[in-house]
């Protein structure tokens, strides 16, 4: 515990929906819910005005819309989310080098070691400067808190929700805690605070008055010690600026569950590209390939391999995965597959013998292949943008597939028919007269676009052909600093040229 409120801790308000309202004018002020949007899809975060209707995170998007049946339902897009996180995070290293990120809009900031607070007050004006700065970069709302230590930093930006800012001042923790309920500490779940509360214990006041014995006596040693020195609001831990990456991994839950082992063994490879591609950009490589399997009566199955080395390559993560899954009965169905690597290294030492085995692996797919007249195409499920997992590009796919699946080998004399796009709601589009807006909704042959950008008034709705030519995907918009220069005005026509 320190003698000053020199431990900040950040969250941004319901930061997700807050950058899809941010992004998008007409949503300001209304209910959005961002998340899964298939049959198994699960709520990311929710606005304020949707959690008035009592959604929440990890909620089925079903029930959510039960609730909020005129809430905004849309794909999350990561590509925007950490590029806002990126200008908060780097705000914070202004104050500090010293900045611990637990996610894209939360961290911890030790403001002694950057010189910029070492007192009460000069705490509560870092605070306040950071959320106005914050404010001004995106245009969004952050909570504070400062206290001591970095449990109760937690404590006071939880309290100052939203849009807050609280201090903690040392001297005062039992007092602010003793009320507060024991699922305000961390490491107290629903299992522990149930298993409290048939104790008798529902505060954080009662916690402390049952005493250090009696607490190791109910939950074991460990975590009976530690529940007593957080309920007297003690915490030593420093705030810790590299957190190194333990594993990367992707998955993908399905609408449907997947029985064809032909397409289990496509989507595993798929899902293994993505996890390669991840790995890269995390800048590691990994010695160990993990398979997840959830099967249809929701049991989870987990297969590892170690290889000899750290790798990056896509063709031996390929090849283990396909390994591990030979491994796996998937009689009854699948309703989740995952890859994961782990034990991360900043270094690729290459398994030649690895390479070796999944370049004859590749090989002899693709003269199975030839033989039989083309490719099989996976017939992929929706990424997880779509289907309540992470990630996912949120851009038009093929009828059952993911927007990156491979176009179908077919033989020269047979030409592909025509796919209709599908288009996700909160996706980014771009249309060839109207320029930048995002899919309101698309159904029976038509997609709804409302065109505006960030800092616009609300747009436009317009209705279009999901094969219109014109229509096509975008990344998109940034929420601050975007030059207008060249773009059409929201919901207009592109300027005629003299």
């Amino acid at each position: 515990m320190r003698a000053a409120p020199t431990i900040l801790h950040l969250d941004m308000d319901a930061f997700y929906a807050s950058v899809e309202q941010a992004s998008k004018p007409s949503l300001r002020g209304k209910a959005v819910i961002v998340g899964g949007l298939g049959p198994r899809g699960v709520v990311a975060t929710a606005s304020y005005e949707a959690r008035r209707f009592g959604v929440h995170s990890a909620m089925p998007m079903a029930q959510a819309r039960r609730l909020c049946p005129n809430g905004a339902c849309l794909i999350p897009r990561f590509s925007l989310y950490r590029a806002v996180s990126d200008v908060v995070m780097a705000l914070l290293r202004e104050l500090s080098p010293l900045v611990e990120p637990l996610s894209l809009d939360e961290a911890f900031v030790d403001l002694e070691a950057g010189g910029t607070a070492f007192d009460a007050e000069s705490a509560l004006e870092t605070g306040q400067r950071l959320r106005a700065d914050i404010l001004a970069a995106t245009g969004l709302n952050a909570s504070v808190g400062l206290a001591g230590s970095k449990m109760l930093a937690k404590v006071a930006s939880e309290e100052a929700k939203p849009d807050g800012l609280l201090l903690i001042e040392p001297g005062t923790e039992r007092a602010l805690l003793a009320p507060m309920s024991v699922r305000t500490l961390p490491g107290v779940g629903p299992a522990t605070g149930e298993h409290l509360r048939r104790a008798g214990i529902t505060t954080v006041g009662e916690l402390a008055e049952a005493g250090e014995d009696e607490l190791v006596r109910m939950v074991g040693r460990s975590h009976g010690v530690g529940l007593y020195r957080m309920a007297l609001g003690l915490d030593d831990r420093p705030v810790v600026a590299e957190r190194d990456a333990k594993s990367v991994s992707v998955e993908d839950t399905f609408d449907v569950d997947l029985h064809d082992r032909v397409r289990i063994r496509n989507e595993v490879q798929r899902l293994a590209d993505r996890c390669v591609h991840r790995l890269r950009d995390s800048g590691h490589s990994g010695r160990t390939i993990v398979l997840k399997v959830r099967r249809y009566d929701f049991s989870t199955l987990t297969r590892s391999e170690t290889l000899r080395g750290p790798t990056d390559d896509p063709a031996v993560v390929r090849e283990a995965a396909a390994r591990l899954l030979e491994a796996v009965d998937t009689t009854g169905g699948v309703r989740l597959l995952g890859v994961g690597v782990t034990g991360l290294a900043d270094y690729t030492q290459e398994d030649l013998f690895a390479q070796s085995m999944a370049a004859e692996a590749e090989a002899a797919a693709e003269a199975a292949s030839a033989g039989e007249g083309g490719a099989i195409e996976p017939a992929g499920a929706a990424e997880a943008a779509g289907t309540g997992g992470a990630g996912g590009s949120g851009g038009p796919a093929g009828p059952g597939g993911p927007a990156e699946a491979p176009e179908r080998a077919e033989p020269a004399d047979e030409p592909e028919p025509a796919r209709e796009r599908r288009w996700a709601a909160g996706s980014d589009v771009r249309h060839a007269v109207y320029g930048p807006g995002w899919v309101q909704g698309s159904g029976v042959g038509r997609v709804t676009v409302r065109f505006e950008r960030p800092g616009s008034p609300p747009g436009r709705v317009r209705t279009f052909r999901v094969d219109d030519p014109e229509l096509e995907p975008s990344d998109p918009l940034p929420l601050v600093g975007e030059s207008a220069a060249g773009e059409p005005a929201a919901g207009g026509p592109v300027p005629e040229e003299g």
